[in-house]
């Protein structure tokens, strides 16, 4: 535990790679999971965000947060020059000494703050399995259930709503139940994702987005899509995670609202 004075960078880095087994999970490079960016002092106040970008960094000033963490990391464009837009966030975080941390499919992943374990309990399903397996680990959730589709939908469109989008679906008959359903956040509707479905016999998948093909794919295989928003299905894992942190090391959190629209 730590006083009002804070607690060292590192300290809180070393738990976040503890529990979220950043080292052991596999995820796509431009991920790079973990510290992203050190700091020098103690840290006395910490933003979550979705985003890495110029608005949550300037939310995390105006909220004196001194460590940002985040679930999508400075590298996502991949390997490139310190100029423009990416240079003015990095230089945002020097200048205003902020540390970030960056957790993107151990996040996913993890049993007690994954996105998709924590979206199904917010409308109220019980996950009983993985879901959208990549390579050694499961980034979703699945499981049972007897519910009318459009009840779903209608409470994933009142989560997104509060985070700034809306959930749509690609078709629901009148009357449709679910009665198998998978969750895997953000960009969660791909063939890969819809081929599991349908040999797992899910009827409704809850995803973020998805390109546009396959809301016409998924309905010629009997599939239900409710697409709820990359942005508004990826805020619970950081919200909980740093609720987390400021109860075990005494530390005040905010989160810091970046919708994209998406």
């Amino acid at each position: 535990m730590s006083d009002v004075s804070g607690v060292a960078f590192a300290q809180i880095a070393a738990h976040l790679d503890a529990q979220l087994r950043v080292r052991d999970i596999p995820d796509y490079s431009p991920a790079l999971n973990g510290v992203q960016v050190e700091h020098r002092g103690p840290v006395t106040k910490i933003a979550a965000a979705v985003d890495t970008s110029a608005r949550t960094i300037r939310g995390a000033v105006d909220a004196g947060a001194n460590m940002l963490l985040v679930h999508h990391g400075l590298f996502w464009g991949g390997l490139q020059p310190l100029t423009g837009a990416h240079y003015a966030r990095v230089r945002l975080l020097l200048d205003h000494d902020i540390a970030l941390y960056s957790a993107h499919l151990p996040l996913d992943a993890h049993p007690t703050f994954g996105n998709s374990l924590l979206l199904a309990r917010e409308i109220g399903l019980d996950p009983s399995a993985g879901f959208a397996r990549h390579e050694t680990i499961d980034c979703g959730v699945r499981g049972t259930s007897d519910v009318p589709t459009a009840d779903l939908l209608a409470k994933l469109n009142a989560f997104a709503s509060v985070h700034g989008g809306s959930a749509i679906a690609n078709t629901i008959g009148s009357g449709r139940r679910t009665n198998r359903w998978a969750i895997c956040s953000g960009a969660g509707a791909n063939a890969d994702t819809i081929r599991e479905a349908v040999e797992l016999g899910v009827d409704t998948l809850i995803t973020g987005e998805g390109p546009h093909w396959s809301a016409v794919d998924a309905e010629e295989k009997g599939l239900v899509i409710i697409y709820a928003g990359h942005y508004a299905t990826e805020t619970p894992g950081v919200r909980a995670l740093a609720a987390h942190l400021s109860v075990t090391f005494s530390v005040p959190w905010t989160f810091i609202a970046a919708p994209t629209g998406l």
